[in-house]
């Protein structure tokens, strides 16, 4: 299906373009609408997404950023503040050429550009970089309120004056400048929404208000927003726990997750311009994210069991087995809450000096806090002499499961030890992990620039940065046991905390699924504390001090008798890293622990040209030499090491060996090219084609390569007396530099106003891109299928609307091809080199604007997320049909209304 989209969108690409050619040759070189004056009166701003008016002007704003920039971007923008249906600014940002999103928990949340995940890219608010609440850098952008952003630039070519660019590009947010504007708005919306999967329906609501005003003759602005959400979360899941060599499921889980996401997001803008040679903005921007969520699993493992019949795909997988004798059936409970903080601060304030010279400084704080807890306890029914059941591959991606009994009874459940009691113990009766990430940043900025009237050197720009960054990963986990009380397989489950619901999926017994409420059952158990050498592995600090330094000359030209513009420049970015971490010898920790680190100093020059022809074309051309600084848990100083006796040629020996992160790890580095070309037509029409290429000079690979191990505490390791390996030399398998590849790959992006072929079609307009991207690159030596993290070969995204007389509609759907990336694995890490398959999202908006009389700027809307219900899925590599994992969220269906004076 989305191979079909696909070619179904080149097509409909190419030949609008044809079209369009005589049609933009037919126009004379007419004066665009000029936005800026614009957006600096009246109207407040808000971000391109399905709106309920002001597409057009949305696009035509999008158009004047991509326009007025000396480096190739993508644009987000609107006409109106308030009015902003996306959960969060992700769902705004994924609808640009050669962007997607990966969705967690149903919500677009992490950003991938250009076939790299979110670890190559970075993202900043008004131009400062910020932390994040993952295990990584990459940022989480269903924790910034789309109500609350003006609008996003995302450079997928850099400019040396960038602080803190990524790789693939690097994302800026922004939020509003009241002195921008001419007089006070005010903005009120309210939503009421509800999410349906299946025959469940959940509701929620969620508001908004934002405050522009001015004072003191226009000299103080101040700007204030805030934003609420209560969002109601459900989804149906499948998982495997792997396949054997017939092709049969090992075992599985099937169950439901349901939840509230509630978010409180702040923002303030406070701007004081006097006149003459100072102006000053402060900036404050803060996000509270609260989750809560209850897992109810049926699990089973066909060990024991005797297969009885089976249907076989082409490949070799079952696609409908029968077992015997099932042994156990468990029902697993998870209790799961997140509590994310976010806090960004910055304080800007410009100077001029004269005609020619201007001095901006700049400090900003960044932090980040997230604590969650995962809570798991198991039931299970008894089952003498064992259960039959039949499963059945469905198309859509998951199996169906045909009990011989009946699961549906909360009655016959009680609590035990998972994996079927005394017979196949887990070891445990119950598990509670407590996960902390911190993450901060202070920055302090200086930028010079010396203006000058003749030459082909408009400007030239040169400036300082400092950062100092600290983030760490904490870990507390702990098994459960039940009281003693109680013995496992026979202790009663109170009333108050059995739970059942009617799901139907995936062929659950008799339609009803029923399990325990965690949180109600934890005073049954006793705890104690985990502290296996995985658990250790999860507690690091990673600390960076970087240190950056551009010039930049811009240039403001002619070349050929055309308009020549651009910038070129060298950064000069210096980082001394150090991280700390658990130690661990034989699985045991040491004292003493671990620490490390490394300096570097990357030099970065960069080039961008944009070259304007009559009749709105353009051409531009960037070359540069990009950074991604390394993922951060892949920096920590853990480390697990042990003396082992080994064979060769030369005879017995001892010798160390182990495992961790590398805190002396490099960035990710790679030179880059771009070339595009640009057409601008009637108002809110466009057509853009680029190429790119990237050669990465390194990449970042899981080796055992040759380790000195008298940097980790090896004499508080060793028992007094031990015997001791002759060298200190050994292997350790870590993250290191090694290789690198190339990724190259193109995109196009269209937008065509109707009326442009016909009057009467006023208000009527398709946008649309398209983006295809390869890479030599394969992250894992292992697998030479395993592509790129992030990379989907094929990326579209399609929008057809109509706005006319008040009345508005939308339609977008996003698509795009298979693509590897992460997930949080069972212990609470990332797991990575998931495939997952392709998938295509469709939203709707209906709208409606009174524009005159005393409800002027009132408006209402419908919208509903997700339309076709698209799952996300997961797939085993190297057996596309084979599925592990399926997740089923439901459509949601929002009804609001939005008020501005």
């Amino acid at each position: 299906m989305v191979q079909f989209k696909r070619n179904m969108l080149s097509v409909a690409l190419a030949s609008a373009t044809m079209m369009l050619a005589a049609g933009a040759q037919a126009q004379t070189a007419e004066p665009q609408t000029t936005q800026k004056e614009d957006t600096k009166q009246g109207d407040a701003k808000t971000l391109d997404t399905v709106l309920v008016t002001g597409i057009r002007g949305a696009i035509e704003r999008s158009i004047d950023t991509k326009k007025e920039s000396n480096e190739i971007v993508e644009a987000v923008s609107s006409e109106d503040i308030g009015k902003l249906p996306d959960v969060s600014i992700a769902d705004s940002i994924a609808r640009l050429p050669g962007l997607s999103a990966q969705r967690f928990g149903g919500r677009a949340q992490e950003i991938h550009i250009r076939g790299f995940s979110g670890d190559f890219s970075t993202t900043t608010l008004n131009g400062r970089e910020q932390v994040s609440l993952g295990q990584n850098r990459g940022v989480e952008f269903d924790q910034y309120p789309s109500e609350l952003m003006s609008s996003a630039v995302v450079y997928k070519t850099q400019n040396a004056s960038i602080i803190g660019q990524g790789l693939s590009g690097t994302v800026d947010l922004r939020t509003v400048r009241p002195l921008d504007y001419d007089k006070r708005t005010i903005a009120v919306n309210l939503r009421g929404d509800m999410n349906r999967l299946e025959d469940s329906k959940k509701y929620g609501n969620r508001y908004s208000v934002s405050y522009i005003d001015q004072f003191a003759d226009n000299t103080i602005g101040l700007a204030l927003g805030y934003a609420h959400l209560n969002n109601p979360s459900q989804n149906h899941t499948f998982g495997s726990w792997g396949y054997d060599g017939d092709g049969i499921l090992g075992g599985w889980n099937v169950g439901e997750r349901i939840g509230e996401n509630e978010r409180d997001g702040l923002m303030g803008v406070l701007e004081f311009r006097p006149g003459g040679n100072w102006e000053s903005t402060l900036d404050v921007f803060y996000s509270k994210f609260d989750v809560d969520e209850d897992l109810h699993n049926l699990e089973s493992a066909r060990a024991g069991s005797t297969v009885t019949s089976r249907t076989d795909a082409p490949d070799g997988t079952a696609t409908s087995v029968t077992f015997a004798n099932l042994p156990f059936i468990t029902s697993k409970n998870e209790s799961h809450s997140m509590r994310d903080k976010l806090l960004s601060v910055g304080w800007r304030n410009e100077f001029k000096f004269g005609e020619a010279w201007n001095m901006t400084a700049d400090v900003s704080h960044s932090s980040a806090e997230r604590k969650e807890r995962v809570l798991e306890v198991y039931a299970e029914y008894p089952v003498e002499g064992g259960d039959t059941l039949t499963y059945t591959l469905n198309p859509d991606g998951y199996y169906e499961f045909d009990y011989g009994r009946d699961y549906g009874d909360p009655g016959s459940m009680v609590l035990t030890t998972g994996g079927g009691g005394a017979a196949g113990s887990w070891g445990q009766d119950g598990y509670l992990k407590d996960f902390t990430v911190e993450d901060e940043m202070n920055s302090l900025r200086l930028d010079f620039e010396r203006s000058f009237e003749k030459g082909f050197v408009s400007s030239l720009e040169f400036g300082l940065n400092y950062a100092k960054r600290e983030k760490s990963r904490a870990a507390d986990e702990a098994q459960l046991y039940l009281n003693p009380d109680f013995t496992p397989g026979s202790a009663p489950i109170p009333d108050d905390a059995l739970w059942t619901t009617s799901i139907g999926f995936p062929g659950i017994p008799s339609g009803s699924l029923v399990g325990v409420d965690a949180d109600k059952v934890l005073p049954l158990y006793y705890a104690r504390r985990n502290i296996h050498r995985d658990i250790n592995n999860k507690n690091w600090e990673v600390d960076e001090d970087l240190a950056t330094a551009y010039i930049q000359a811009n240039i403001d030209t002619d070349f050929l008798g055309a308009p020549l513009r651009g910038n070129f420049g060298v950064q000069a970015v210096q980082a001394d890293q150090q991280s700390s971490g658990i130690a661990m010898f034989n699985g045991v920790a040491v004292s003493t622990g671990s620490s490390n680190g490394a300096k570097y100093t990357e030099i970065l020059p960069s080039l961008n040209l944009k070259l304007e022809l009559p009749n709105e074309n353009f051409i531009r051309f960037a070359l540069g030499r990009q950074m991604a600084r390394p993922r951060m848990d892949e920096m920590k100083a853990s480390a697990d090491f042990s003396v082992a006796r080994v064979s060769d040629v030369n005879g017995t020996r001892l010798e160390f060996s182990g495992s961790g992160g590398n805190p002396e790890l490099k960035p990710w580095i790679a030179n880059a090219f771009d070339l595009g070309y640009e057409k601008y037509f009637h108002g809110s029409g466009f057509f853009t084609a680029g190429v790119f290429f990237k050669d990465l000079q390194s990449y970042i690979y899981n080796q055992s390569t040759p380790f000195d191990f008298s940097q980790l505490p090896i004499d508080d390791a060793l028992p007094p007396g031990a015997e001791r390996p002759p060298t200190t030399e050994g292997f350790f398998n870590q993250p290191v530099n090694g290789t690198g590849g190339t990724l190259k790959g193109y995109e196009v992006a269209l937008s065509i106003p109707f009326d442009m072929f016909w009057a009467p079609l006023e208000g009527f307009g398709f946008t649309g891109n398209y983006s295809d991207v390869t890479s030599s690159i394969r992250p894992n030596p292992n697998d030479a299928d395993e592509t790129l993290p992030g990379l989907s070969k094929y990326v579209s995204n399609m929008s057809v609307y109509f706005e006319r007389w008040g009345f508005s509609a939308r339609v977008s759907q996003r698509s795009r091809s298979d693509f590897r990336s992460q997930v949080i694995g069972f212990g609470g890490d990332l797991s990575r080199g998931r495939l997952f398959k392709g998938e295509k999202v469709t939203d709707v908006q209906l709208g409606y604007e009174i524009q005159s009389g005393p409800l002027q700027n009132l408006s209402f809307l419908l919208q509903v997320y997700n339309l076709e219900n698209e799952p996300f899925r997961e797939s085993q590599a190297g057996f596309p049909d084979r599925p592990t994992s399926y997740n089923s969220y439901g459509r949601t269906y929002l009804l609001g209304v939005n008020y501005k004076f």
